[in-house]
């Protein structure tokens, strides 16, 4: 068997076994441990297996990644994507779709200290696709919208599949979190555009938020029912978040608030600004740290994991002890889950990536490439094109870590920058998280929100379309992307 024949036998037995629903680290890693025995020996093969997968994951760098997944948890735990929201929604109330628009926004600032695009469309879809619902948005744009804006979560650092395409192709971390940045913002803003645009003929409008007043109050507030909230606000404070059917049941006196003014600077002080501080506290750690040169990546990942523990204490201090300590417990479970999964595709992609390395399948691509005598941005482009339906199959650490050992020697050897490629690579990505079949954050919107998946991926295309211009745009015009970390090159 030539090696051509050898490398396209392996990518089918691959292919067949992830249709086959075998675990994506076991099929990754067996691909390659068939490949090398047909290549080479069984001698040769133990060896690769006995001893490549420590000498790849018994890195200090790659410790960065539990610390950044912890960090996320603990955010979440904190309560920061709920007290965002809030604000978010407050502060876009007025515009059309303002509460999609609060939920975009709202992702966006809980991803830049989540790292996870499925803990960000998880977290966000329990906040808000219900209230969208409620009143007038579309359930497959409600749920279309907060199932792409959790996409940002991979590319607003931090970001693991930054750390990782980092990692593996030896770039700077701190250059390729830097490059998702502006790329990420300009994202959701272009998100928001399109929300804003679809529900340009509807009312639904979020209203102000205090600390204690529950989402569904707000949002009845929105509906114009001002007086009766402001009732329930005559209510004896007592630290507890009311719902609409615990406070039926009250008794509710009687209040003059004829003339009340919500946008007064009262009800502004009254919103959970703290979520917001805190975002920009672990954002300043990380990123802060990192390029000033105090802290190394990998430090300042632990010491804003460090730093988002105190928030989460602080926050859950009136709950108890007891409370606390189950709030960490679960946040150590689920980083011990998400890193262990990581883990092992790293073992898995290993494998596969040495028998590519000894089939020589990276020069072979190259040559291959050259060969076409095509222009380089637009040979890279037909490359990074095959992303797509890639990501429709496929889980996306999976393609990472297929692909970016395939195309990053092409991209170096056509002229392009590295920290670009990172951009690009990821915002293909993320429209694989999106795009069905697998498209595993409308699966993660879907089951948190109670809903159909098919809801969900009804209401995606036009979000994928955004995407898409938006690729355009970073794809022609790379200093969106390179700006930034040449400004913070360390």
């Amino acid at each position: 068997m030539t090696p051509t024949m050898l490398v396209f036998f392996i990518l089918v037995l691959l292919v067949v076994l992830l249709a086959i629903r075998m675990p994506v680290a076991f099929a990754l890693g067996l691909s390659g441990a068939i490949g090398l025995l047909l290549l080479r020996s069984l001698n040769h093969t133990t060896n690769v297996l006995g001893s490549l997968p420590f000498t790849e994951t018994a890195s200090f760098s790659l410790t960065i990644i539990p610390m950044f997944t912890l960090m996320g948890m603990l955010a979440v735990k904190a309560r920061i994507a709920e007290q965002v929201f809030a604000v978010a929604a407050y502060l876009f109330k007025r515009l059309p779709g303002g509460l999609g628009v609060a939920a975009i926004m709202a992702s966006a600032g809980f991803a830049a200290v989540s790292g996870s695009s499925i803990g960000t469309a998880a977290t966000m879809s329990k906040l808000s696709v219900g209230e969208m619902r409620k009143y007038g948005y579309p359930l497959p744009l409600a749920s279309a919208a907060v199932a792409v804006a959790g996409t940002l979560g991979v590319l607003i650092p931090p970001s693991v599949f930054l750390v990782l395409y980092a990692i593996m192709v030896g770039e700077s971390v701190a250059e390729v979190l830097a490059a998702g940045i502006i790329p990420g913002i300009l994202s959701a803003f272009a998100y928001a555009a399109y929300m804003i645009y679809a529900m340009r003929k509807h009312t639904a409008r979020t209203a102000a938020i205090t600390e204690t007043m529950s989402i569904s109050e707000a949002v009845e507030v929105a509906a114009g029912k001002q007086i009766q909230v402001e009732q329930r606000r005559g209510l004896p404070s007592d630290g507890w978040h009311y719902d609409a059917r615990s406070i039926s049941t009250v008794p509710v006196p009687q209040a003059n608030v004829e003339g009340t003014d919500y946008t007064n600077i009262e009800h502004v002080r009254q919103l959970p600004w703290r979520g917001v501080a805190r975002i920009g506290i672990l954002f300043f750690i990380v990123l802060g740290g990192m390029y000033s040169g105090v802290f190394t990546p990998t430090e300042s990942a632990a010491i804003g994991a460090l730093v988002a523990g105190i928030m989460l204490a602080v926050e859950m201090f009136r709950d108890g002890f007891k409370a606390i300590v189950g709030a960490f417990i679960e946040a150590f479970k689920e980083t011990a889950g998400t890193t262990s999964m990581v883990f092992s595709i790293i073992v898995g992609s290993t494998v596969l990536s040495a028998f590519f390395v000894q089939a020589k399948v990276p020069r072979m691509l190259t040559n291959a490439v050259l060969g076409w005598g095509l222009p380089p941005h637009l040979t890279l482009g037909i490359m990074l094109l095959a992303l797509i339906p890639l990501g429709m199959a496929l889980e996306s650490i999976s393609i990472l870590v297929i692909t970016v050992p395939l195309i990053y020697p092409v991209a170096m050897e056509l002229g392009f920058s590295g920290v670009w490629l990172a951009v690009l690579i990821v915002k293909l990505i993320e429209i694989g998280l999106v795009t069905p079949p697998v498209g595993i954050n409308g699966f993660v919107v879907a089951g948190t929100a109670n809903i159909k998946a098919s809801d969900v991926f009804r209401g995606v295309l036009p979000f994928v379309l955004v995407d898409m211009a938006v690729l355009v745009l970073l794809f022609f015009v790379p200093a969106i992307s390179t700006w930034l970390p040449s400004l913070v090159r360390v």
